[in-house]
């Protein structure tokens, strides 16, 4: 049954090596709490009250709420795998509310981070390569989210209003507008892509013609990002984060940022504030009548 959930993972989802080993060693702990607390060993008759009391252990034993939730979400999608094929009828986790987590302050990327993977990914010019480097000025130059990328379209693009049209949350949509260096990139990919004679719609797409995924997509940023960064963490959404700050930080309109976001409320833009405010403090140090300017 565990096999069978991994393999799905595997194949359909095509999850990294990493993340479906860390789903396994989530069941694998669970299933030794069964066996061992209630002498159980069939996943299909479990309730959540026997789920509860495999996190208040987890809690006893010192876990972080951020590593239980995780550990739950694991085993969430494993009860949504097997309602998917028909095994049970109702997932036991359905209610389940994540324990409250201290938000971590996420530390954008430096622009000379930036600049420097861009030009580790200029140093070949095949067609993965090409890819990999429009991947990252994408994201950086237009702030969209990682699934956003994966379904953009070639028709998606205007070469004559050089903006591109994205698919976001609740299906709304939204235009971004594109830098010229992005659209040289996007030119040369766009030639390359068509010698691999691929008919698919999508704008990106695999060495071998498919579509591509998420976590092809995560392990293009952290390969190019560990190489240039020690930050902690390497991800597409921390390219993001950096669009929106450094935007901010050069006095970009917060509406403006929002709307290139896609964010359907002022409250979910602010969050990049934070990482502005040495920016804020030193306008404000520089424009008051009575800062002691140095």
């Amino acid at each position: 049954m565990i096999n069978a959930f991994l393999d799905y993972l595997s194949l359909e989802k095509k999850y990294s090596v990493h993340t479906i080993t860390a789903y396994k060693n989530d069941l694998i702990s669970f299933k030794d709490f069964l066996e061992t607390e209630f002498n159980q060993e069939d996943f299909l008759d479990v309730h959540y009250n026997q789920i509860r009391s495999w996190i208040i252990s987890l809690v006893d034993l010192k876990v972080s709420n951020r590593t239980i939730n995780r550990k739950v979400s694991s085993l969430k999608s494993f009860y949504k795998f097997l309602q998917k094929t028909n095994q049970i009828e109702i997932n036991p986790l359905a209610k389940h509310k994540a324990l409250k987590v201290a938000k971590k302050v996420q530390i954008p990327f430096t622009s000379k981070e930036i600049n420097e993977a861009i030009n580790i990914s200029t140093d070949k010019n095949d067609f993965t390569s090409v890819r990999n480097k429009l991947i990252v000025e994408l994201f950086y130059s237009t702030g969209i989210r990682r699934i956003e990328l994966i379904n953009l379209k070639e028709k998606d693009i205007s070469f004559s209003d050089k903006t591109i049209k994205v698919l976001g949350k609740r299906n709304k949509e939204r235009f971004v507008p594109l830098l010229s260096s992005v659209f040289k990139t996007l030119n040369e990919y766009l030639e390359l892509k068509i010698k691999l004679a691929s008919n698919r719609e999508e704008l990106f797409i695999t060495d071998k013609g498919n579509k591509i995924y998420e976590t092809l997509v995560y392990r293009v940023i952290n390969s190019y990002f560990s190489r240039v960064s020690s930050k902690e963490k390497k991800s597409p959404h921390i390219l993001r984060h950096s669009f929106a700050t450094h935007l901010l930080n050069e006095g970009a309109d917060m509406n403006s940022v929002k709307e290139l976001l896609g964010h359907s409320s002022l409250a979910s833009t602010q969050v990049y504030t934070h990482n502005s405010l040495d920016a804020i403090k030193k306008v404000y140090n520089q424009a008051h009548p009575k800062s002691n300017k140095k």
